[in-house]
């Protein structure tokens, strides 16, 4: 059975385990200095914050599987997905010995396919995803993006001017 993978990286780990233990009823099953994790049946998640990551938010996603024959399906999946993945094989991460892939979505969101084998002391390497980003199209109507390359002004943008700039007229 698979199970949903979300790490998602905090300022503060104790404020941050604080409200997810509230919000999910359930103690962490592991806990660590600058990691957390639960694993829940309900939903069926393994969910974990840490300290590790780059800037606070969403880090990435995952699909955790429990047999050899499931991640080998899964890793077909990824080969269907048509973008380039990262086979990194065995591999320590995340205080966990795992045999994993990644993948990044269009739009440059991080996916990792694993299967973990036994718990490990360190907490490991992060892998160079460098090679498997893909660049993203250009987003439309950013504050970096000039008005007229890509949007017209729109009546319900201008209460919010910050996504195509100032809407002429509304100054």
């Amino acid at each position: 059975m698979k199970r949903l993978h979300v790490h998602v990286s905090v300022d503060d780990l104790a404020a941050s385990s604080r409200f997810y233990s509230a919000l999910f009823a359930a103690k962490p099953t592991v806990t660590k200095p600058d990691y957390v994790k639960w694993m829940l049946d309900d939903p069926r998640v393994n969910f974990a914050i840490s300290t590790c990551g780059g800037k606070s938010g969403l880090d990435h996603l995952g699909i955790q599987v429990e047999t050899k024959d499931e991640l080998h399906e899964v890793y077909d999946r990824l080969q269907a997905a048509d973008r380039p993945v990262l086979d990194e094989g065995a591999t320590t991460c995340c205080y966990a010995q795992s045999e994993k892939s990644w993948i990044t979505d269009p739009q440059g969101l991080s996916w990792e396919t694993f299967l973990t084998h036994g718990e490990s002391t360190v907490y490991g390497d992060s892998a160079d995803l460098g090679p498997i980003r893909v660049a993203a199209p250009a987003a439309c109507c950013t504050t970096e993006t000039p008005q007229d390359a890509c949007c017209a002004p729109k009546p319900e943008l201008t209460a919010n001017a910050a996504c195509c700039g100032p809407v002429p007229g509304t100054a």
